[in-house]
């Protein structure tokens, strides 16, 4: 697409390569582009009515979870609440930062007011750098106002200009009065535009009183010469743009997106300073990869020119295409648009998105067009549900959206082997009674903790009995009917239902179920035991669509993504569950019922290997580790579907027992399920290693050594048996034992 500004260029991301500046409106159809990344566009809002929700859940179930900043030293080179190691940026020598000739380009010429071309060249005549467009009489002046030496509030001493932008030049200077120090002017591009005007002083008054960490510090506000300047911080780094054209350059001129983890550790290095300013009811506005700057160890929030106070109805409001939230305009801004441009942020720092600020302006790319999408499932729904194009469907803050992507940021760890588990806020660990059991149980799922906002929270914490009758019946003594008094009714009828009270206790649940419906819609924990009443009464296609809904609310927890896979797998959809398992149990190897999940479903497709290895997942220090490497040496042994036994695989059974500590009839048992299979092995025609008997050795094991390794494993079996079962141990003894003379 060529560009429009009478210019030579093409439009390559959004931007003309050449003028750097975005598409032209067309006139068909306002407001579908607007002002490029260098020149945020003000608009004007007007009132709305409130949207309505469209069934997204909300993980707002109290006082809000707000995240700080996780900096435990002046020096760190770890990012992400310490989980990724980002290579520290030497900080930049300021004197060279300054530009040679401080001037705008012609091609980057436009008017503030119109946007046509304006001091253009002509013939011989060099374009004018002042004087007033020829399409609308708007005034122009791209001349730098301050020059070398000059002294502005008697206090700062110009060396020369950085750069220029959509609200003026930006210079360096020295303070005179602070150690000579190094500090930035920012000034008005063109003194006559209000609106840059209006929006300067808007920064200076909301930023004079801003101190955080991660947000460039604005030191003072002076007038030199009838203009104003903010004084900031020298921040000397790159931004994340700069960053990603770095990684283009070095890929040849090719797109080269960050890694998912270093772009979700890069923004949740910010995220505290989001939490700061809306504390303070200060919306940054116009968040993109230029805002970001790395400086050293230190990620920095800059360019605050677009912030504003969230009841100001009458601000300009500031934002670039393709971030900006789709009712700004009207709506004005808030949390969740903010939320939107860093949903936006880390999908064009992770992706080749093209068309972002076009086709995709208000919309995602389906999963499928990008690798990295494919790969994680749960980072794709945590943009979806920050750009969701109702803001009552995105995150509640920054700090709730800070939870979820350091979820989503350990899964993407893991899947290259380097797990790094941390504890939900929002559910229990897997509710895993009996270890020895090896079968989906919907009971073992973890369970929503107790919102201590709720005014029932203390009395409930008191409920500790596990008798579903005797919970319901201490519910009723509640001091007050509350939604978490209901949502353990609601789990309790659950348990009775399922405990063969029949139809009635699952009748009484769904009927509890809408109630609770009418006063907690779009609560992620009724949608979780509505889930878990499908599971216990069998629907299961209710059930994955309630988990399915609760992972895009909370796309960083594991537990949705667990039920989502034991649903599955009792689906008979054998693959797509252990996807869900595998991601659950590389995550947190405590999760051991997603480690045996993961085995059953290996094994119901063929991957004997694959399974072993999910059992071994489990940790030595869990009690589920010794029925895990049961349940690996009966993967290696037993014949399956599409995984018959080998020798090679009798071998390693073989060893797993010898390394097993339990009790003598336990490993006899095992060992007999072993010596059957070397047995039938040796029918069929093929040899077995020596191993299978236990003892070292380098030949096959004939078939008269397995038979009296058989007999001793079922007689040891037998010593620890009574009545009937021992008899019958007996007698499998004495018929494996090989004939001999007497």
């Amino acid at each position: 697409m060529k560009c429009q500004r009478d210019c030579p260029g093409t439009i390559q991301d959004g931007y003309c390569d050449t003028c750097g500046m975005a598409p032209l409106k067309a006139a068909s159809s306002p407001g579908t582009t607007g002002a490029p990344a260098a020149a945020p566009t003000p608009k004007q809002r007007t009132a709305t009515a409130p949207s309505l929700r469209t069934g997204a859940l909300s993980t707002r179930t109290g006082g809000s979870a707000r995240t700080g900043s996780a900096r435990t030293g002046s020096r760190r080179r770890r990012f992400g609440g310490g989980l990724v190691d980002v290579a520290p940026l030497p900080v930049r020598d300021p004197a060279t930062a300054i530009m040679a000739v401080a001037e705008v380009p012609e091609d980057k010429r436009y008017c503030a007011k119109c946007g046509n071309p304006v001091g253009r060249a002509r013939g011989d005549r060099p374009g004018r750098t002042a004087g007033f467009c020829p399409s609308c009489g708007e005034a122009f002046n791209f001349t730098p106002k301050l020059g070398p030496g000059e002294l502005v509030g008697g206090q700062y001493e110009v060396l020369g200009a950085l750069a220029h932008g959509g609200l003026g030049w930006i210079y360096l200077a020295n303070d005179k009065r602070v150690s000579d120090r190094w500090v930035v002017l920012k000034g008005l591009l063109n003194s006559g535009d209000e609106d840059a005007l209006a929006a300067a002083v808007a920064e200076q008054r909301f930023l004079a009183e801003v101190e955080h960490p991660n947000i460039v510090k604005i030191y003072n506000f002076v007038e030199h010469d009838g203009a104003g300047y903010i004084v900031m911080e020298y921040v000397g780094g790159e931004s994340l743009k700069g960053i990603l054209k770095d990684r283009r350059t070095a890929n040849g001129g090719q797109s080269d997106p960050l890694p998912v983890e270093q772009a979700l550790a890069y923004v949740l290095e910010i995220m505290p300073a989001f939490g700061y300013l809306h504390d303070r009811g200060l919306i940054f506005c116009d968040f993109k990869p230029d805002n970001v700057i790395q400086t050293g160890d230190q990620v920095k929030l800059i360019d605050l020119g677009g912030v504003v106070h969230i009841d100001d109805q009458d601000a300009a409001l500031y934002g670039t295409v393709g971030y900006q939230a789709p009712e700004m305009a009207e709506a004005g801004p808030s949390i969740q648009s903010d939320i939107y441009t860093i949903g936006r942020t880390l999908a064009v720092l992770t992706t080749d998105f093209r068309g972002y600020q076009s086709t995709f302006k208000h919309s995602l790319p389906d999963r499928g067009e990008f690798a990295v999408y494919q790969r994680h499932e749960s980072f794709y729904r945590l943009l979806q549900r920050a750009t969701r194009l109702d803001p009552d469907e995105r995150f509640v803050d920054a700090g709730e959206m800070t939870e979820q992507m350091l979820g989503v940021l350990r899964e993407v760890l893991a899947a290259d082997g380097d797990p790094h588990p941390g504890t939900s806020r929002l559910f229990t660990g897997e509710l895993r009674t009996d270890p020895r059991s090896d079968e989906p149980q919907w009971r073992f799922l973890p369970a929503p903790m107790i919102d201590l906002a709720d005014p029932a929270a203390a009395f409930l914490a008191s409920v500790t009995v596990t008798d579903p009758q005797q919970v319901l019946m201490l519910l009723g003594k509640a001091p007050e009917n509350t939604i978490e008094v209901q949502l353990r009714a609601l789990r309790a009828l659950i348990d009775l239902g399922a405990a063969g009270s029949g139809r009635d206790a699952f009748a009484d649940a769904v009927r509890l179920r809408d109630t609770l419906a009418g006063h907690a819609a779009g609560d992620w924990r009724l949608a979780w035991y509505d889930g878990v009443l499908a599971l216990a009464s069998g629907d299961l296609p209710r059930a994955q669509a309630q988990f399915d809904a609760v992972y895009s609310a909370l796309p960083g927890e594991l537990a949705p993504k667990l039920a989502l896979g034991l649903t599955l797998e009792l689906a008979g959809r054998p693959a797509e569950a252990a996807a869900y398992y595998d991601v659950v149990s590389r995550t947190d190897p405590a999760y051991t019922t997603a480690a045996a999940g993961l085995a059953r479903c290996r094994l119901a497709t063929g991957d004997r290997d694959g399974a072993v290895e999910a059992y071994n997942r489990v940790p030595g220090t869990s009690a589920a580790y010794g029925s895990s490497q049961v349940g690996a040496v009966r993967a290696l042994v037993r014949a399956h579907p599409a995984a018959v036994a080998d020798v090679a695989a009798l071998a390693a059974a073989a060893a797993l027992i010898d390394r097993l500590e339990m009790e003598a009839a336990q490993l006899a048992a095992l060992r007999a399920e072993l010596l059957e299979r070397a047995l039938s092995t040796l029918a069929a025609g093929t040899a077995v290693p020596a191993a299978v008997l236990g003892t070292p050795g380098a030949g096959p094991a004939g078939e008269r050594a397995v038979r009296f390794a058989l007999e001793g494993a079922y007689r040891e079996m037998a010593r620890a048996a009574h009545g009937p079962e021992k008899i019958r141990l007996v007698d499998l003894a004495n018929a494996s034992r090989p004939r001999t003379r007497t």
